[in-house]
C-alpha cells in the first residue's frame, strides 16, 4: 500500500511537470502482483484525479484559453475512447515497437523548435492540426500513456506560438480529459482494483499539487530541458524494456 501510494505521489508530480507517470506506478502495481491490463485499467483510473489537480495548479497560466481548451479537448476525448477500445481489444504488443520512436520524435521536436518570437519563427495558432494531434495523442493515452504529456506538449508547441508554461497548463487538462475518458471506458467495462486506483488516487492528488507548485515555477529553458530529459528517459526506458 505504501509502495503504490507513494508511487502515485512522484507519478502525480511528474505528469503536472513532464508527463511520464505512468511508468512510476504503472511497473509498481506490476511489481505488487496485478496483472498487466487491470494494471493499466487501474492505473488510468488513478491517475486521473492527479490530473486534475496538476490542472487547478496551473489555473492562473489557463486563463483566457478556455476556447482553446475547450477544441483541442474534443479531439482528446474522441482519440481516449478509441485507445481504450483497443487496450481492450488488441495485444499489449501492438505499441511496443512504435512508442519509444514516436516519444524521442516528441522530444527532438521539443529541443529544435524555436521557441516564440525566438529567431524568425512565425506566429503560429494553428487549432484545426493541433486538434488532429491531440486526437492522435488521445488514442496513444487511452491505451497507454507513458509520456503522454510529452507527446502533447510537443504538438502544443508545433500547433501554437504561446509561452510554454502556457502550453503546459493546457498539456494538463488535456491529459487529465484523456485519461477521465479512458477511465470512464474501463469503469463500465473493464476489471479495475479499486484499492489500488484509489491509492494511486490519493498519491497522485498530492503529487500533482506539489509538481504544479514547483513546476510552473521554472524558467521557460528548464523547463524544456525537464522535458527533453525525461522524455528521453522514458523512450530509452522503453526501447530497453
Amino acid at each position: 500500500m505504501l509502495a503504490v501510494a507513494g508511487a502515485g505521489v512522484v507519478a502525480g508530480a511528474v505528469n503536472a511537470i513532464v508527463g511520464s507517470g505512468s511508468l512510476v506506478t504503472f511497473p509498481t502495481l506490476l511489481a505488487v502482483g496485478y496483472p498487466p491490463v487491470v494494471a493499466n485499467v487501474s492505473n488510468t483510473v488513478g491517475l486521473v484525479f492527479g490530473s486534475i489537480s496538476g490542472a487547478w495548479g496551473y489555473r492562473r497560466e489557463l486563463r483566457g484559453q478556455r476556447r482553446r481548451v475547450l477544441t483541442l479537448g474534443a479531439g482528446s476525448a474522441a482519440g481516449a475512447l478509441l485507445g481504450g477500445i483497443l487496450l481492450l481489444e488488441l495485444p499489449g504488443s501492438v505499441f511496443d515497437a512504435v512508442v519509444p520512436l514516436l516519444i524521442l520524435l516528441a522530444v527532438a521536436l521539443m529541443a529544435f523548435r524555436p521557441k516564440p518570437g525566438e529567431g524568425h519563427a512565425p506566429v503560429r495558432d494553428h487549432v484545426l492540426p493541433g486538434t488532429g494531434g491531440t486526437f492522435l495523442t488521445g488514442i496513444y493515452g487511452g491505451y497507454f500513456g507513458a509520456a503522454q504529456g510529452v507527446i502533447l506538449l510537443a504538438v502544443l508547441r508545433l500547433a501554437f506560438s504561446e509561452d510554454l508554461q502556457r502550453l503546459n497548463a493546457v498539456k494538463n487538462v488535456l491529459a487529465g480529459i484523456a485519461n477521465g475518458v479512458a477511465a470512464i471506458l474501463f469503469v463500465a467495462v473493464a476489471h479495475v482494483a479499486w484499492g489500488a486506483a484509489a491509492l494511486v488516487a490519493g498519491g497522485s492528488i498530492l503529487g500533482g499539487f506539489a509538481g504544479s507548485a514547483y513546476g510552473r515555477r521554472l524558467p521557460e529553458l528548464w523547463l524544456r530541458r525537464v522535458v527533453i530529459v525525461g522524455g528521453t528517459i522514458v523512450a530509452l526506458i522503453l526501447l530497453l524494456d
